[in-house]
């Protein structure tokens, strides 16, 4: 393909994604396929001759897409959402016209300019304190992940390396091996499964800390943690607070969090991977109160912000925690600039050594939407989420399980696990809307979160008409078959 068809192509693909995002509510919005439904549509192997575009074209309809989940349709209201915009998905071409692999400021300067100052724009936007952002000559600064698990086993990695050094030059006696076998993480029980397997991967044990009945981790549940486990001899290290949990919703409480885990030299990361993006509303920024005791901080634009996938944005108080713990130099990648103190070699800051120009999407979907533009955006989803949240209360088969902040709704009927399992397997086989389960205090829930860009009223009313009809269904049946037997 050379350069004249790549412009004839390029404008027929972009007609193709906004016919997509255009229609996308006339798709069904979970695929009729069962599992190896692909292989056998395709040949055995990749073709010796070349094969033309109308034929990989064509075949996007007819293999691809019937096997898509269709993430941002109106009637997709599972996880979390998934950010897109279009602003997002051309700065996203550019990004790969671009093609560069920004590990270094020499390897592209204005990829890593442009995300330090990105981040700058964003750590603003949730009033972050000063000592987050990078500024002229900051000591923090932030930096764009591929995903919150990511941000996370970062933040924990460095807490182990930052504590390794700091009990060594406390008792010289002891090895690396003898501190790690003692090293101990925490995070709620209602935490992020990513949690867990960052310990896992840190080769570091990990406890849960019990949420109280809002789900929330408060002070004194950690302190009796943390006094059990140093007085047996363990040394903690690190704390995840969240903000926005994943199965409800709930929030942490920072303010007696933040200063336990300061006195006591742990680590304390907030993630926040979709709670972050509503702090831009001044009517929610509260729910960020105690984050100045923090050590690091993280959210997903890619979630709630209208930015593509991946953008997962990581903000530290002192940026040499994580170079210490990751930086090495082979001469490959020095460069002249690199001890100058005025640049920043993002390859220190993150697993993988490449990195894209994530920077561009939150560059465009800033500017494009503004401020005002993205809290409507958030505003409108809270809205919609206390629209099925009155719905649901009007009707006494249902009940609400967790308190609605945000945008996702926890509902069940009054009745057994069984019973809203058989829901959810009927809401999931219609495949009119697509909802995923989660478990809280033991009992079984459905999660509705409000996902899509071009979600509306009209579309949360026909969700909950579709529930209640076919949970009159269902009870219908239930009764009498629990009735016979």
């Amino acid at each position: 393909m050379d350069a004249a068809e790549f412009r004839k192509r390029g404008k027929e693909m972009v007609d193709y994604i906004a016919d997509y995002l255009e229609k996308i509510d006339k798709r069904q919005v979970f695929p009729d396929v069962e599992p190896g439904y692909l292989r056998p549509l395709i040949a055995d192997c990749a073709p010796q001759d070349p094969e033309s575009f109308e034929d990989v074209f064509k075949d996007i309809e007819k293999i691809i897409m019937p096997g898509v989940t269709h993430w941002h349709s109106p009637y997709f209201f599972a996880y979390f959402p998934a950010g897109s915009s279009f602003p997002s998905l051309l700065a996203d071409m550019l990004c790969s016209g671009i093609g560069c692999l920004g590990f270094s400021w020499a390897a592209s300067p204005a990829c890593t300019e442009l995300e330090t100052v990105m981040l700058d724009w964003l750590g603003k936007m949730i009033n972050l304190p000063e000592e987050f952002l990078a500024g002229k000559d900051g000591q923090g600064g932030g930096v764009i992940q591929g995903s919150a698990s990511e941000a996370t086993l970062i933040s924990l990695l460095a807490a182990r390396t930052k504590t390794i050094r700091r009990v060594q030059s406390e008792k010289a006696e002891l090895t690396e091996a003898d501190i790690m076998s003692r090293l101990v993480a925490y995070a709620s029980d209602q935490a992020h499964s990513s949690v867990e397997r960052a310990a896992l991967i840190a080769g570091v044990k990990i406890k849960n800390v019990s949420s109280d009945d809002t789900f929330s981790v408060c002070g004194s549940a950690l302190e009796k943690v943390l006094d059990e486990d140093t007085a047996s001899g363990l040394i903690p290290f690190y704390f995840c607070a969240t903000l926005g949990t994943t199965p409800c919703c709930s929030f942490d409480k920072l303010l007696e969090l933040g200063p336990i885990c300061n006195k006591e030299n742990i680590w304390m990361h907030i993630d926040a991977a979709y709670a972050g993006s509503a702090f831009i509303c001044p009517e929610f920024r509260h729910l960020l109160n105690g984050v100045e005791f923090a050590d690091s901080f993280n959210f997903n634009p890619h979630k709630w912000l209208l930015v593509n996938f991946d953008c997962s944005a990581m903000w530290v108080k002192k940026r040499s925690d994580l170079t210490d713990a990751f930086k090495l130099e082979p001469v490959y990648l020095q460069h002249h600039h690199q001890e100058s103190g005025l640049v920043t070699d993002y390859r220190h800051w993150q697993i993988p050594l490449g990195r894209r120009f994530r920077s561009l999407k939150l560059w465009f979907v800033l500017r494009m939407y503004g401020i005002t533009g993205l809290q409507e955006h958030i505003r409108k989803h809270v809205r919609l989420s206390h629209q099925f949240e009155h719905l649901v209360l009007q009707d006494e088969r249902f009940e609400i399980c967790a308190e609605v902040v945000l945008g996702l709704v926890c509902f069940r009927l009054k009745g057994s696990d069984e019973l809203n399992n058989a829901l959810l397997k009927s809401i999931n086989e219609a495949k009119k809307i697509h909802l995923v389960p989660c478990h809280l205090r033991e009992k079984l829930v459905l999660r509705f979160a409000i996902c899509s860009r071009t979600v509306e009223s009209t579309h949360i009313k026909f969700a909950w008409q579709h529930i209640s009809q076919l949970a009159t269904d269902l009870l219908k049946t239930w009764e009498q078959t629990h009735h016979q037997q």
